[in-house]
């Protein structure tokens, strides 16, 4: 049942990253959209998971939290890196490297959804379809986002396509996977944590001001803001 399920998330993948493709005369709404996207699954999804499944404190501080900041500054240092090492080289184009690491990054955080998939159905059936709701729904905001962030970065429309499919089939594998193990909840609250951190960097460094640099428009600040609602409406259904 897990695996089946799944399959909807791979299609809502593929829709999303379908929709980036078609309103690239719009690039800078595309871009806010997906900047609130990217803020609304940091802050109303991925964090409060993180927090519950990983709230023991270290040092006064909760673990998730930790790894969240430890996130956001390794985002931070790997594009200064890879900043530096493009400077060297003279080249005034954004390095492609860091759209597909953060495209990676992505489908890594769709496998972990998929797993959450099959450890929620071994809970309970109720459970299971809770939490299926809530990651097929928002999986539409990880195609969209897949295939923004791996053609923002200069790569060819051919490798944000297999980005975009990796990240479609990566929650039916994450599922299945689940047949063969089960995952510690402690574990998947710090993945998330991290992950958080380094996809608000993304948001806030990256999508978010692209956005805003050549259109500073109205309607690209009202895309933000929905992409942030759609996510709040996801989370409350999922409830």
């Amino acid at each position: 049942m897990a695996v089946f399920v799944a399959l909807g998330a791979f299609l809502m993948t593929l829709f999303g990253g379908w929709t980036a493709q078609r309103v690239t005369d719009r690039r800078h709404l595309v871009l806010g959209l997906a900047g609130g996207l990217m803020l609304g699954v940091v802050g109303l999804d991925l964090l409060p998971e993180a927090l519950e499944a990983a709230g023991e404190k270290v040092f006064g501080v909760p673990q998730a939290l930790l790894l969240f900041v430890g996130g956001f500054l390794v985002a931070h240092l790997v594009e200064r890196l890879l900043a530096v090492r493009q400077a060297a080289h003279g080249a005034d184009e954004r390095m492609p490297q860091v759209g597909l690491t953060a495209a990676a990054a992505m489908v890594g955080h769709s496998l972990m959804d998929g797993i959450a998939i099959g450890a929620a159905f071994q809970v309970g059936g109720g459970m299971g379809a809770t939490v299926a709701l809530a990651v097929i729904t928002h999986d539409f905001a990880d195609g969209f986002n897949t295939y923004t962030i791996t053609s923002l970065y200069g790569n060819t429309r051919g490798k944000a396509i297999a980005m975009l499919v990796a990240d479609a089939l990566a929650p039916v594998v994450g599922a299945a996977s689940t047949l063969l193990f089960t995952i510690p909840p402690e574990l998947l609250g710090s993945y998330l944590g991290f992950f958080g951190g380094a996809l608000l960097y993304l948001a806030a460094a990256e999508i978010l001001p692209e956005a805003h640099h050549t259109h500073p428009a109205r309607s690209t600040l009202l895309c933000t803001a929905g992409g942030v609602g759609f996510i709040w409406l996801v989370v409350g259904l999922g409830q």
